[in-house]
């Protein structure tokens, strides 16, 4: 039973919240909600497949197999099979898709919520016998749901402190919202697993891992796990601090219209693998080349514009040893973009890197904050290049933004085109159009077991 402390605050804290979390259901997204939930998950999908090559994702799954174990309730590892604690195969599982910087995100929350949701989400389905029917209509439902307690944490958190964290400080509510649910807490035992979340959420600098970028990336492996491990907690009568995010007098404008607007439409689907704040640059790159058709080989000088964090990116690297150098870096991307006409996950692996055109290109750039750009930034993200050419024609750019933005979407051709581009060289032909068929069929309720075996066993 809930304790003292827990019924007597429930009684006037967060009501609205609370109610969220348990009463939203299928019938209560709009469509292009529902379809929204869909694209996300096909492209986090897309993402996590290609995540499994990297590095930090072997090292991640390893080490929650073996330290993240659970002995009674555990939950098979996202695109690997092995077993760990529900906690550990959501960290794994989070680990795996940061570990390519492709999936989507929001611009005020500066970073991320379904690369933890979605893992956390999967780990519960495999681990947990839920109280109420679990079909794919439900597991589009929790979806929905972990993108908005998440976002708009992320976004409370970022107005109302002084520094900028990782994701995975605030993504961690949005899991234990989930598990809450999953879990069919009352108002009192979600009141706590969404203090414990958000009090044991990693508050790395993101910064810090944006100007010498390595394996840590945005925090979203332990913001999954911290989600889970808070549900489970509140579960047994553990108490959490409250969660200021959600009842700081100052968050609240962020939850007023909670159920009314849906945030998970704002999020953004990132065109390449990499930093969304380089992507104006490589947009900026790749249309003056496409406009003007000249090669790498005959550029003598880049210039690039933008704001203050994309100039900071990988500011200490100034060439790429690792796929992390080359994921949190401005100069690289459009280096790569401009010898290979193309950015995905071969051009940020390891071999891509050391190609004698794209080093030349690295040492012809400058780059320069535009005052103006980092003034509109978060909400606005811009970037200028200038080209000289050998033949002594200089070409600029527009002010470019990166697509797949709301106001700037990507079609679902092209979404369609990045999954399979992602996926398939890891799972086969076959099994990607499977994946592809199930995540379209969720909405009619019956294809969820089958995607649950499709996502959850060896890559």
């Amino acid at each position: 039973m809930p304790n003292d402390r827990g019924a007597t605050k429930a009684r006037t804290a967060f009501p609205d919240v609370a109610s969220f979390v348990r009463g939203i259901a299928f019938a209560d997204l709009p469509p292009d909600v529902a379809l929204q939930a869909t694209r996300c998950l096909l492209d986090l999908i897309g993402v996590a497949a290609a995540g499994t090559r990297t590095h930090a994702s072997g090292i991640a799954r390893s080490y929650a197999a073996s330290q993240l174990c659970g002995r009674d309730e555990t939950a098979r590892m996202l695109f690997d099979g092995r077993r760990a604690g529900i906690a550990g195969a959501a960290f794994a599982g989070a680990a795996t898709i940061d570990a390519i910087d492709g999936h989507d995100g929001h611009v005020l929350t500066k970073g991320h919520a379904g690369v933890a949701i979605l893992p956390a989400l999967l780990a519960l389905c495999d681990g947990v016998e839920g109280e109420h029917a679990f079909d794919g209509r439900e597991f589009l439902t929790c979806l929905v749901l972990g993108y908005e307690i998440a976002t708009r944490a992320g976004m409370a958190q970022h107005a109302t402190v002084p520094e900028y964290h990782c994701s995975g400080s605030w993504n961690s509510v949005g899991c234990a919202a989930v598990a809450a649910r999953f879990l069919s807490f009352d108002e009192s035992r979600i009141r706590e697993a969404l203090g414990i979340a958000e009090y044991f959420g990693p508050r790395g600098q993101i910064l810090r891992a944006c100007d010498t970028p390595s394996m840590v990336k945005d925090g979203s492996g332990w913001g999954a796990h911290v989600g889970i491990a808070a549900a489970w907690l509140a579960r047994d009568g553990y108490t959490g601090a409250p969660a200021v995010t959600v009842e700081g007098a100052d968050a609240k404008a962020y939850w007023t219209d909670l159920g009314a607007r849906w945030r998970i439409r704002e999020q953004y689907f990132k065109a390449y693998p990499v930093c969304r704040w380089a992507q104006p640059a490589v947009e900026a790159a790749r249309g003056l080349q496409r406009a003007h058709g000249f090669a790498a080989e005959n550029i003598a000088h880049i210039a690039i514009e933008s704001f203050g964090e994309a100039i900071a990116l990988g500011s200490r690297c100034s060439i790429p040893e690792t796929t992390e150098d080359a994921q949190y870096s401005l100069p690289y991307p459009v280096a790569a973009v401009l010898v290979f006409g193309h950015l995905g996950a071969e051009e940020i692996d390891v071999p891509k890197l050391a190609d004698p055109r794209v080093r030349r290109l690295l040492g012809l750039m400058v780059l320069v904050e535009n005052s103006e750009y980092s003034r509109l930034f978060p909400a606005e993200r811009w970037a200028r290049v200038e080209i000289m050419l050998s033949d002594g024609r200089k070409l600029v750019s527009e002010p470019a933004r990166a697509r797949g933005n709301p106001e700037n979407p990507l079609a679902d051709a092209e979404l369609r085109a990045k999954y399979f581009e992602l996926a398939e060289p890891v799972l086969g032909r076959s099994r990607a159009q499977r994946i592809e068929r199930l995540v379209s069929e969720l909405g009619q309720g019956d294809a969820l077991a089958e995607l649950l075996e499709e996502l959850l066993r060896a890559a």
